[in-house]
C-alpha cells in the first residue's frame, strides 16, 4: 500500500470510529482526497450524519472513495440546502422515472437550474467533475465561484471525478455558508483607518447587507459610523469587510449589532499608503494606489465583485496575505474625503466621485473639488487626508481641455446613451450630468449610470418621473464645463 493509501484508510477508519451512528468499514483512498486531514472528514461526515443527509450502503460502508453519481449528488445537495420538496415547475426528465428515489432530489435541482437536464436527460448514473460540483454548490448558495473552489481546494481538479467523500467534505463546508437573518458577530477588528474585518457565524442575508438595513444594524460608540454595507471576503464563510468614517488613533469603540453587544476595539492608526496624485480635470483629480505596493482595492477581494474581475480578482487569507504578500485593503470611496490646498491660499475639501476607486483596471478613486470652484494652471496643490499617506502630494494644476460630446441617442424612454468624440480611458463621466432641451424650450436632465460606461459612450438616466417624448428633436448639452460648449442633438423615434 502506498503511502497516500495508507494515510487515507487511517484517515477513513478514524471517521468510521467517530461517527457511531454509521458502522463504516475502512475503506481505500486516493491520493486527491488524502490531503484533507482525518479531522476535518470525520467531522464533515458526522455533520451530514447527524442531519440526516448522507447515508451508508446496505453492507454499512459509505464508499467515501467511490465516484459520486449525479443521482446521489442530487439528494446530497437537496437534503444539504432543504430543497427537497415537489417543484413548483417540475422539470421534464425523461430518463428517469417519478418512481425512482432520486425523482424528487433531480426535479428540484433541474427545476431551479443548479443541475441540468438537456433536452430532459438527466443521466442519474453519470458522474460528476470536480468543477462540476463546485459550480453546483455556487448557484444553490449563490456565491461566486473562486469561494467555493477555494474551499475545495484540499481535493480540487478541475476534470477529476468527484468522489464521495469529496462532495460530503464541500457540502459540509459549503452547509455553514447558508445566509441566516440571525446572524451574530463572534469577532471585530479594526485593519485600518477606515475599514474593520468583521467575522459572523453565518453569513447575512442579501437584506442585512444591504446598506440602509446594515446602517440600523452597526451601531458604534464615540460617533464612528458605517460608510457603505459590509461586503463578504473571497473564500471566506462569513467573513465581512465593513468601511467606517475615520477613526481616531487610540479611541475605544464598541460596536453593537442588532442592538446586542458585538465587541469592542481600539481605533486603528494605520492609514493605506497611496502613490501620487494626478489632475484628471479642470476639477477633478486621482489618489493612485498599487498593488505592487502590497494595497488593493476591496472590489478585488470581495465574493460580489468576483466574477466581473476575472483573473485580476484573488483571495487574501485570514491575515491579509496571498502569495506571500500582506496586503492593505482600500475599503469603499463612500464619503471619503481629502483636503486640497493651493500654494498660498486656503485648504478645500474634495469629495470622493463615486464608483471610481478601481475602474479600468486601474486603483486610481477620483476626487472632486466643489461646484463652481475649479483648479487654476500653474498653481501648485497639496493633498492631504486623515485616512492616506500620499508619497507625492503635490501637483501643478494644468489647463486641460473638456471632454467633447459627439452623439447622443435614445436607449429607452427614460435613458440616453451619450458618446464623447474620443474614448477617455477612465471613468470620467462619474457624477455628470447632461441637459435635453426640446423645440419650445423645455428643458429635462439625465444623470450619468455609474459604472455604464463602455469605451466612448456612457448610459444617462433621466430623473424620475421624466420621460422622452416620441417624435421629439432635443439638443443635449452639458451641465456645468466638463464637456465645454459641446452638444449633441438626438430624435426620439415616434
Amino acid at each position: 500500500m502506498n503511502k497516500y493509501k495508507t494515510k487515507f484508510a487511517s484517515l477513513m477508519l478514524a471517521a468510521a470510529l467517530g461517527t457511531a451512528s454509521l458502522p463504516l468499514a475502512a475503506e481505500p483512498a486516493n491520493a486527491a482526497m488524502a490531503a484533507m486531514t482525518s479531522q476535518e472528514l470525520q467531522e464533515a461526515i458526522q455533520e451530514l450524519s447527524r442531519l440526516g443527509i448522507i447515508h451508508g450502503y446496505q453492507d454499512g460502508t459509505l464508499r467515501m472513495q467511490n465516484n459520486i453519481t449525479r443521482a446521489e449528488l442530487a439528494k446530497l445537495v437537496a437534503l444539504t440546502f432543504g430543497l427537497e420538496s415537489s417543484p413548483a415547475s417540475p422539470a421534464q426528465i425523461t430518463d428517469t422515472p417519478p418512481s425512482h428515489w432520486s425523482f424528487p432530489y433531480a426535479a428540484a435541482l433541474t427545476s431551479l437550474d443548479i443541475m441540468k437536464a438537456e433536452g430532459g436527460v438527466f443521466d442519474p448514473s453519470g458522474s460528476v467533475t470536480n468543477d462540476e460540483l463546485v459550480q453546483i454548490v455556487a448557484k444553490v448558495l449563490k456565491r461566486d465561484v473562486k469561494s467555493v473552489q477555494y474551499w475545495a481546494e484540499p481535493f480540487f481538479s478541475r476534470n477529476h471525478s468527484t468522489t464521495r467523500g469529496e462532495a460530503a467534505f464541500l457540502l459540509d463546508k459549503a452547509r455553514q455558508a447558508i445566509p441566516s437573518a440571525n446572524s451574530n458577530i463572534t469577532s471585530v477588528r479594526a485593519l485600518n483607518a477606515i475599514t474593520l474585518i468583521v467575522t459572523f457565524d453565518a453569513p447575512l442575508t442579501a437584506e442585512n447587507e444591504a446598506f440602509a438595513q446594515a446602517k440600523a444594524d452597526f451601531a458604534f460608540t464615540n460617533g464612528l459610523t458605517l460608510t457603505n454595507m459590509p461586503r463578504l471576503k473571497t473564500g471566506s464563510i462569513a467573513t465581512y469587510i465593513v468601511p467606517t468614517s475615520v477613526q481616531q488613533p487610540g479611541t475605544s469603540y464598541t460596536l453593537a449589532y442588532k442592538g446586542k453587544d458585538a465587541g469592542s476595539f481600539t481605533g486603528n492608526a494605520n492609514k493605506l499608503d497611496m502613490t501620487e496624485v494626478r489632475q484628471v480635470a479642470n476639477d477633478t483629480f486621482e489618489l493612485e494606489a498599487l498593488k505592487e505596493n502590497g494595497v488593493v482595492d476591496y472590489g478585488y477581494v470581495i465574493s460580489a465583485y468576483s466574477a466581473g474581475r476575472g483573473e485580476n480578482a484573488f483571495i487574501l487569507d485570514d491575515n491579509n496575505r496571498a502569495d506571500g504578500v500582506e496586503y492593505q485593503i482600500i475599503s469603499s470611496g463612500q464619503a471619503r474625503e481629502v483636503t486640497i490646498t493651493p500654494e498660498g491660499g486656503q485648504p478645500i475639501t474634495a469629495k470622493y466621485v463615486p464608483f471610481t476607486q478601481s475602474t479600468d483596471g486601474k486603483q486610481e478613486p477620483k476626487f472632486r473639488l466643489p461646484e463652481g470652484i475649479v483648479l487654476k494652471p500653474g498653481i501648485t496643490y497639496t493633498v492631504t487626508s486623515d485616512w492616506a499617506n500620499i508619497a507625492s502630494p503635490t501637483f501643478v494644476a494644468k489647463e486641460m481641455a473638456p471632454l467633447q460630446i459627439d452623439k447622443a441617442e435614445a436607449a429607452s424612454e427614460t435613458s440616453i446613451v451619450v458618446t464623447l468624440a474620443e474614448d477617455p480611458g477612465d471613468e470620467l463621466f462619474s457624477g455628470r450630468s447632461v441637459e435635453l432641451t426640446d423645440a419650445e424650450g423645455n428643458k429635462r436632465t439625465a444623470a450619468y449610470k455609474y459604472s455604464s460606461r463602455k469605451g466612448a459612450a456612457g448610459v444617462f438616466e433621466l430623473a424620475q418621473g421624466s420621460k422622452l417624448t416620441a417624435g421629439t428633436t432635443y439638443v443635449v448639452t452639458p451641465v456645468g464645463e466638463w464637456a465645454g460648449e459641446s452638444e449633441a442633438e438626438l430624435t426620439v423615434a415616434p
